[in-house]
């Protein structure tokens, strides 16, 4: 799997033309179940293997769908390094002392990346891509869901 991961890495970053930098590890340190992470601060995407594994188990059955749900993820995380909004609407977040506006532009962060990773990988399978990206969405739209009830 580590294998197919660098090529699917080498793959996007050269289909995207970014610059950021990529390191592969096993495991998220902590007990989040997160399969990638920019760091805005060092321009770098950290994947994670087993993380990414469990979210096939757990959301496909089986790990068929690894090289798919990695090709998703990685490009979602290219969504956030390639966001020129970013910092803009990292420092709203920092800055801002209520809950329900920190959580809307949280979900602003997440939906830019995700619609990065839409362009950037359109051929990808629809009920896979969708799958995921609901799911990576859920707490974030429940958050907001809340504040309206």
């Amino acid at each position: 799997m580590e294998r197919t991961a660098k090529c699917i890495i080498d793959e996007l970053l050269t289909q995207s033309g970014s610059k950021v930098s990529v390191d592969v590890r096993l495991r998220f340190p902590g007990g989040r179940n997160v399969g990638g992470k920019y760091s805005m601060a060092h321009h770098k995407v950290t994947m994670y293997l087993e993380e990414i594994k469990k979210q096939c188990l757990s959301l496909f059955g089986s790990l068929d769908a690894f090289p798919q749900v990695f090709r998703i993820v990685f490009a979602h995380e290219l969504g956030h390094a390639e966001d020129a909004s970013l910092k803009v609407l990292s420092d709203l977040l920092d800055a801002s002392g209520y809950e329900m506006e920190r959580n809307r532009i949280a979900l602003r962060i997440e939906e830019n990346a995700w619609d990065y990773a839409k362009t950037l990988i359109p051929e990808e399978d629809q009920s896979i891509m969708q799958t995921v990206i609901y799911c990576s969405l859920k707490s974030y739209r429940d958050a907001i869901a809340g504040e309206i009830a």
